[in-house]
């Protein structure tokens, strides 16, 4: 697997991950960016688009969906609950929502998805192998902001208490919706509001 990172344009620079299998195909996490980014790096590396995961629907993580869909006929998997068709959550339309527990594989790779309500009604996180996307749910040091349409503070405790519930490798690698990346075993040791608001006996 390699992961290449670009990043949707500004203000918001929301990161966007093209992950890539041993067999030449790729999957795009929050298609960001605009599609002829996605379109040259997919040149460059000789694969071909399969798939495309969306961490939440907001409008800084989805700028190139349509495009792309549009362009290289690869599904778009959105939660139904950010498919409104806004100027928030601007996806119309997608080619099936992401459940929690379901599990997608493209060749070698499997991709989980974990619901973590909270930032948006229909925010997931989605693991693969050694990295966990975490979308606006988790950064380092914070978590999402939950004051927008479809945010819920209490959902957000809850979704933060279900990613420590999940004791994974503390060299798991966090791949979050904006800024610098971070480990597991950091933000389950040092995010002020894991440690506060969601400590382990509450998990």
């Amino acid at each position: 697997m390699q992961i290449y990172h670009l990043t949707g344009p500004a203000p918001f620079c929301a990161n966007s991950f093209l992950v890539l299998t041993e067999q030449g195909s790729a999957v795009i996490i929050d298609p960001a960016a605009g599609a002829e980014e996605y379109d040259d790096a997919l040149a460059r590396t000789n694969t071909l688009l399969k798939l495309m995961l969306c961490t939440h629907g907001h409008m800084d993580h989805v700028g190139g969906a349509a495009a792309l869909r549009s362009e290289w006929g690869a599904p778009l998997r959105c939660a139904s609950a950010d498919v409104q068709g806004g100027a928030l959550y601007p996806l119309a339309e997608a080619d099936g929502s992401l459940v929690d527990g379901e599990e997608l594989t493209v060749d070698e790779l499997t991709f989980k998805i974990i619901a973590t309500p909270g930032h948006s009604e229909g925010s997931v996180c989605i693991l693969c192998g050694e990295y966990l996307f975490t979308g606006d749910t988790l950064f380092h040091g914070d978590t999402g902001r939950t004051d927008l349409a479809g945010g819920d503070p209490a959902k957000m405790v809850q979704s933060i208490q279900k990613l420590r519930a999940l004791h994974l490798p503390a060299d798991t690698k966090i791949l979050p919706g904006h800024e610098e990346f971070t480990t597991y075993g950091e933000e389950m040791a040092h995010n002020w509001f894991i440690c506060h608001m969601c400590p382990p006996e509450e998990a």
